[in-house]
């Protein structure tokens, strides 16, 4: 990041000059912990693929948290290719999963971004799925936690509200996925956008994320994502 003299205001020389200062941190090399998290992307973008803002808060997160992380797609060609300001699909596009997900990276070497087919599961500590509908159309059957009930019978999670509940600060448009989980044996829990809800027995962390649907107030489903991969390094460091 860069920013000129020329660029700073008198009265903004005058603020930083009276007042503390907050610069970019790039972070301390070889201070890491121990955990090692395998983050699965399913493409780039809310309507086809992996949500941005929920993969990058779940990277921020995790490295905020002290943890590794490896960052894998499947390299194969996603369902098909929405066009994000008309909401509907682009014709005559095709993009690959992989490629779409490497927007994510900013990495070198072992940081790139990996083939989803050459994760070793015994070489993670936990698995983190960032939501967005790329999870229902390319990976399996529905978003983040509707993957893990498929793959895990009877477990606990949350999708949010069960009823779609219209407030100031936003609504649930899709309570449809809570009859989902509910039809495949799961136990669902009510949660607020920055709550986590926590499967203790079967070790599953979810949060609600963008089922709630918001205009400006991101910053809960940040501290959402922010909960989940605590309680994720928690779980992983037992």
């Amino acid at each position: 990041m860069l920013a000129t003299r020329t660029l700073l205001s008198k009265q903004t020389l005058a603020v930083i000059s009276r007042q503390p200062a907050c610069f970019v941190h790039q972070g301390d090399y070889g201070n890491w912990g121990n955990t090692n998290v395998a983050v699965v992307f399913s493409g780039c973008g809310w309507w086809d693929g992996t949500d941005v803002h929920e993969g990058v808060y779940t990277m921020y997160h995790l490295s905020r948290n002290g943890a590794r992380f490896q960052m894998f797609a499947p390299n194969q060609q996603q369902m098909h290719v929405i066009d994000h300001m008309k909401k509907q699909p682009a014709s005559g596009e095709n993009r690959n999963m992989m490629m779409e997900a490497a927007r994510f990276s900013h990495g070198q070497g072992m940081m790139q971004l990996q083939d989803l087919s050459k994760l070793d599961a015994n070489s993670f500590d936990a698995i983190i799925f960032p939501g967005g509908h790329g999870i229902t159309k390319n990976l399996l059957a529905s978003m983040a936690p509707v993957l893990a009930c498929r793959v895990l019978p009877s477990i606990e999670v949350t999708m949010g509200y069960e009823r779609d509940e219209n407030t100031r600060w936003g609504n649930w448009p899709h309570t449809n996925m809570v009859q989902a989980v509910k039809s495949m044996g799961a136990r669902h829990n009510v949660r607020e956008p920055y709550e986590a809800h926590v499967d203790e027995k079967n070790k599953v962390v979810s949060t609600p994320s963008f089922m709630w649907d918001t205009e400006y107030h991101y910053h809960y489903i940040f501290d959402g994502i922010g909960n989940m991969v605590k309680h994720v390094m928690r779980m992983s460091t037992k």
